[in-house]
């Protein structure tokens, strides 16, 4: 009886599995028949149940299928945040169930290939590589030339939207020799060189196959905008004829547009940009602009504001068009996990932000109202530093809510992320390994892209814009004022803020200007250039400080400078207050010596304070390298220092590891790391010596840490890539990433017996304050002072070079009074022995 019974139970779980699996193909190919918004509604309903219900993997395989066309419906109708989520799902789907195994449906054709496209059109540039490599190599393994060219043809679009003309170039021409090709492939490919090419100023119109979009560039290239016009109105004509989708016709709308302007046609160009909303949005009825929730996450509508902003003629509706910009951007952003993909996307939200800027410093001066520098302010603050501010929201997010499963996930995945990327960003991976680490990476995007979600929900509201009234209390405080610089394409902005005001200055950009920052910073290149012409210092650092405007400043006893572009790289301290004749450096008015410069990477950071921890134990590592070309031999005299005056574990030498290093470095509340170090190259990333191994700038993403402090005693760990609004891609820049809020590093190279000084001058002082900014101050100013230093060791390039970013923490009061109570009860105890012993 038990045996027909289970008989009968197989039968009938065979026969459901396969009706549910005919079922699921069933509600597929009725909306593949019929597909609208109605039967969209339909089969996302029934697409919710399947997903309760599938088990076996022909089941999963029939979901797969229903899932890529649903997405191909989602792109076709430019629902391109929606469609990336139905692919990816599918994606997962397949991957984590190995349909390739029982199954030769065609994943880069139906999912890999439109997901590619996808993240490149809403810039998620680092998903877009990942996953067009796949699928390149996965049709490479399967000798599938036709699914080969169409990645080159992608990734040769992401690297033409990424700018990267040249490697665009070569992508084609990779792609042209791979065998056997279509005529619409090589046109393909072809019609990206020629876009290239233009892009680089190179194109001739005679060197490829005349068509309607040459003729068009070519015209366009030698301003010839009325022969582009016709030319681009028969190309938009044939284009039309062909089916375009929705995204497509509204990007024709605004080649259209961008004529238009370039034929001085205003009006015209902006009735061809509510064409362009018109197409995207069709509910939309207005000759407005549309409002922020009718906006879906699309570059298509940043291109339609950018180019609006840009003809626009009215201040409110320029701000009004460029905020919607910023509105789409952000909508992007929720889509993208990896800080790659933010840091280049961050070059358009700074152009934005200084045209903002610019509207509201020429309304300022009409109208003197403060309301509007304070608004500048956050457009400022929006485009400087998102990478590191968002680290630092988050972790602060954890820290008030340690036990949240979400957030520990969350960090979790972040790590492994990074620590794949570190990986990733190696040589001499093999196409395989470089495969399986885009794979990993693309499965942990999704996880994040999900996670995320949940998180929004369940934390909402986490990157609130900060709070103007907060910051002139933290300044007051602190006894500070906060100068902020925005370093534009057309002029340097300078927000000066103090406890009772905001003010703001531009300097408009010349050739001189940029040439005087570059000048005074390549001082600093080596010891010598100082030194040989002390007056020609003299002249330069007097001559920036007030190029800087930092006369206007109001006197404080400390002052926070946020530093940007070039900027990044001038030791402020080392600035000369007055003019001056003299060429003793002892008696040289330095900034140093009227105030203490501290430095931040945002305000947002700034107002973002740490948790302190309460010992301060010292962990340093001292390679040394003995023997060696480039031996540390100062920094033996460091760590000497460090023994002296902190508790403190010290690896020296061999025991100077990276693996140490790795192990110790979050247990410890200071971390100490006096070594080798490079700013890197265009292939290498910035990077630090230990005495086994290097560790590379990717690999700091993948730490957690909360120290009260971190000293970077190496040449060069501020330097590194510079990014606009970001930064320097630097050693420092990657603890600060790690957790490090308050840190100390170098501009430039220097190993001297005047580092060790400075070093043990300034942990003196901290010992004893618990304030790295105060002893940064008392360590520089004593070795200016000190005699027994000669005068050319006295130049600043051998003091300044070590910045300090961080908060301004208390200096720690020394409670006197306890002291003099222990004193005096000593001395009323040995008064009455003596007269105890007097009696007997």
């Amino acid at each position: 009886m038990k045996t027909i019974s289970f008989l009968l139970f197989l039968i009938t779980s065979l026969s459901f599995s396969q009706n549910l699996e005919e079922t699921i193909y069933l509600a597929a190919e009725t909306f593949i028949e019929a597909p609208s918004s109605n039967t969209l509604r339909i089969l996302n309903k029934k697409e919710e149940t399947f997903k309760r219900q599938v088990k076996s993997k022909d089941e999963q395989l029939a979901l797969v299928f229903l899932q890529t066309h649903k997405g191909f419906y989602l792109f076709q109708e430019s629902e391109l945040s929606k469609a990336i989520s139905t692919y990816e799902d599918a994606l997962k789907r397949y991957n984590s169930n190995e349909l390739s195994l029982i199954s030769d449906f065609d994943i880069i054709e139906n999912c890999l290939n439109p997901l590619g496209t996808l993240y490149t059109k809403t810039s998620d540039f680092t998903n877009a590589l990942n996953t067009i490599n796949q699928y390149i190599y996965l049709a490479k393994n399967n000798k599938n030339s036709s699914h080969q060219i169409s990645g080159f043809i992608n990734l040769a679009k992401l690297y033409y939207t990424l700018s990267k003309h040249e490697t665009a170039i070569s992508t084609v021409e990779e792609g042209l020799k791979i065998k056997p090709i279509t005529e619409l492939q090589k046109t393909r490919l072809l019609q990206i060189k020629t876009e290239c090419l233009a892009a680089l100023n190179q194109f001739n119109n005679t060197s490829i196959k005349d068509s309607d979009r040459n003729n068009y560039l070519f015209h366009l290239k030698n301003k010839s905008f009325k022969q582009a016009f016709i030319a681009f109105s028969s190309y938009k004509k044939n284009q039309l004829k062909q089916g375009a989708t929705k995204r497509k016709i509204a990007q024709l709308d605004i080649e259209e547009a961008q004529l238009h302007y370039l034929l001085k046609q205003p009006n015209e160009a902006i009735k061809s940009l509510h064409v362009a909303i018109k197409t995207l949005l069709p509910t939309h009825n207005s000759n407005n602009l549309p409002n922020k929730n009718q906006l879906f996450a699309d570059n298509t509508f940043i291109d339609i504001f950018d180019m609006y902003a840009e003809i626009e003629t009215n201040p409110k509706i320029t701000l009004e068009s460029l905020d919607l910009s910023f509105y789409v951007s952000k909508l992007m952003q929720n889509g993208w996990t990896s800080q790659e993909t933010k840091i280049l996307n961050e070059t358009n939200n700074r152009i934005r932000s200084e045209k903002s800027i610019d509207i509201l410093y020429d309304t300022y001066a009409k109208t003197k109202n403060k309301t509007l520098l304070k608004t500048a302010l956050e457009y400022a603050e929006n485009s400087k530093s998102s990478v590191l501010k968002t680290i630092f929201l988050k972790k602060k997010r954890l820290q008030h809510f340690p036990n949240d499963s979400l957030l520990i996930e969350e960090f979790q995945l972040l790590k492994t992320q990074e620590q794949l990327t570190s990986l990733l960003v190696k040589e001499d991976l093999s196409a395989s390994q470089i495969n399986n680490l885009s794979s990993k990476l693309s499965s942990i995007s999704i996880q994040l892209k999900k996670l995320n979600s949940k998180i929004s929900k369940k934390h909402p509201n986490t990157n609130k814009p900060f709070n103007f009234n907060n910051l002139t209390s933290k300044l007051k405080k602190d006894n500070a004022v906060l100068i902020e610089y925005f370093y534009g394409k057309n002029s340097i902005y300078q927000f000066i803020i103090s406890e009772q005001d905001i003010n703001l200055n531009r300097i408009h950009f010349t050739l001189d200007i940029k040439q005087q920052v570059s000048n005074f910073i390549n001082l600093f290149n080596k010891a010598s250039t100082i030194n040989n012409d002390i007056q020609n210092y003299t002249t330069q650092a007097f001559e920036v400080y007030k190029l800087l405007n930092l006369d206007k400043a109001p006197s404080s006893k400390n002052i926070i400078i946020i530093p940007d572009g070039l900027i990044n790289f001038i030791p402020f301290e080392a600035l000369l207050t007055n003019k001056t004749k003299t060429t003793l450096y002892s008696k040289m008015p330095f900034l140093i010596k009227k105030q203490n410069v501290v430095y931040n990477s945002s305000t947002v950071v700034y107002l973002n304070e740490s948790i302190k921890q309460n010992t301060n134990t010292v962990l340093g590592f001292f390679p040394v390298f003995e023997n060696e070309t480039q031996a540390l031999t100062y920094s033996v005299k460091e760590s000497e220092a460090i023994e002296k005056h902190m508790s403190s574990k010290l690896f020296m030498k061999a025991k100077a590891s990276k693996s140490n290093f790795f192990t110790n470095a979050p247990n410890y509340n200071v971390i100490h790391l006096s070594t080798h170090a490079s700013s890197g190259d265009f292939v290498t990333s910035s990077n630090l010596s230990f005495f086994d191994d290097t560790l590379f700038l990717n690999e700091l993403y993948s730490l957690d840490l909360n120290p009260n402090l971190v000293v970077l005693s190496a040449c060069e760990t501020g330097i590194g890539k510079l990014y606009k609004g970001e930064g320097a891609m630097s050693i420092a820049r990657g603890f600060q990433y790690a957790g490090a809020q308050n840190i100390l590093f170098s501009l430039w190279q220097i190993n001297d017996l005047s580092t060790a000084q400075i070093m043990e001058s300034f942990y003196k002082n901290y010992s004893t304050s618990q304030s790295a900014y105060t002893a940064n101050q008392a360590s520089k100013i004593s070795y200016i002072k000190n005699e027994s230093i000669n005068n050319s060791k006295k130049s600043p390039y051998y003091w300044s070079a070590f910045v300090y970013y961080g908060d301004l923490t208390e200096v720690k009061s020394q409670n006197f009074t306890i002291y003099v109570c222990i004193g005096i009860f000593i001395v009323l105890f040995i008064v009455l022995l003596a007269m105890k012993l007097k009696r007997k």
